[in-house]
C-alpha cells in the first residue's frame, strides 16, 4: 500500500504525494506547482522518481516541466492528451507499476476527453481520479457528455466499498452543500457535512473519501434512487424517464447553483 500525503496548492488543489515504506522514492499525482513539490522533496529527503497525469488542465500539470527539467522522471499520461510533456501515454486497462505496486488505468472521459484515473487494487484499495469524483461531487463537463460521466459513475461503483478515493479538488463542503439540496432527507449527508465541517475548521483535508461514503452521499452515485429522480423532476417541473435524464439534469443543475 502507499503512504499518500496531500500537497495542497493553490486555493483548493491537491498534489498527492505517493511513498513506498522505505521513503526510496516519491511519485506526484497532478503536480500543478512545482515549488509545492520540492519542498516535499527537501523536507522528506525522498526522491522524485515519476510523475502521474489525470488531465491536461493547467492546475494539473504547470509544475511538469520544471520538475523534469530538474529531476528527468518520467511522466504517465493519458495517450490522447493535448499536453506535450507525457513520456509514457497511456491507455484504458493498461497496468504500470511504481514503488513496487501495480495499478490499473482506466479511461474516464467526461471533464476532459483526456481524463484517466489509475486504481491500486492490492491490500487496501487506492483510486486516484483526478476530477472526474469528487467528495459529493463529480467533475464539470467541460469536453465530454452526461452520458460518459454516468457510466464513470458505474465503473466507480463496481470497485470494492472500502476503496479510498484520491481527488484533486477540496471541493467537499460546497458539494455536499448540492447534494443537500438533491435529497434534504438523507441523514448521510447532514452527518458528512458536520464531521467534513469539524476536519476544516481544523485545515485538515476532507479527503479521501471511500467508495461507500460516495454510494451514501454523492447524488451522482445516486442517480439511480427515486429520491434523486424526483428531485430532478422537481428542478424541471417536468418528467424524468430514466436514470440517464435524471443524471443529466442534476449536473446542469450543479453548474449554476
Amino acid at each position: 500500500m502507499f503512504t499518500v500525503l496531500p500537497l495542497p496548492a493553490f486555493d483548493d488543489n491537491y498534489i498527492w504525494m505517493l511513498t513506498s515504506a522505505d521513503h526510496s522514492g516519491m511519485v506526484v499525482v497532478d503536480p500543478g506547482d512545482a515549488d509545492v513539490v520540492i519542498k516535499a522533496m527537501n523536507e522528506t529527503n525522498t526522491p522524485l522518481i515519476a510523475i502521474l497525469l489525470t488531465h491536461h488542465h493547467g492546475d494539473h500539470t504547470g509544475g511538469v516541466k520544471q520538475l523534469v527539467e530538474l529531476y528527468s522522471v518520467p511522466v504517465y499520461g493519458p495517450h490522447n492528451s493535448p499536453f506535450k510533456g507525457i513520456s509514457h501515454p497511456l491507455k484504458d486497462d493498461e497496468q504500470i507499476t511504481l514503488l513496487g505496486e501495480t495499478m490499473t488505468v482506466k479511461e474516464v472521459p467526461g471533464h476532459t476527453l483526456d481524463h484517466i484515473c489509475y486504481f491500486k487494487s492490492t491490500e487496501t484499495p487506492q483510486l486516484f481520479c483526478g476530477d472526474t469524483l469528487f467528495l459529493a461531487g463529480c467533475g464539470r463537463l467541460f469536453e465530454g457528455t452526461a452520458e460518459q460521466m454516468l457510466k464513470n459513475m458505474d465503473y466507480f461503483k463496481t470497485l470494492p466499498p472500502e476503496t479510498n478515493i484520491y481527488c484533486t479538488h477540496e471541493y467537499s463542503l460546497a458539494n455536499l452543500t448540492f447534494a443537500s439540496a438533491v435529497e434534504p432527507n438523507n441523514l448521510d449527508i447532514s452527518a458528512t457535512i458536520s464531521r467534513c465541517k469539524q476536519l476544516r475548521a481544523q485545515n485538515i483535508p476532507t479527503l479521501p473519501s471511500s467508495i461507500s461514503q460516495e454510494l451514501m452521499v454523492n447524488p451522482f452515485m445516486r442517480s439511480q434512487e427515486e429520491t434523486v429522480k424526483e428531485a430532478a423532476r422537481s428542478h424541471i417541473k417536468s418528467s424524468i424517464n430514466n436514470e440517464l435524464e435524471a443524471f443529466t439534469v442534476i449536473r446542469e443543475w450543479k453548474n449554476n447553483f
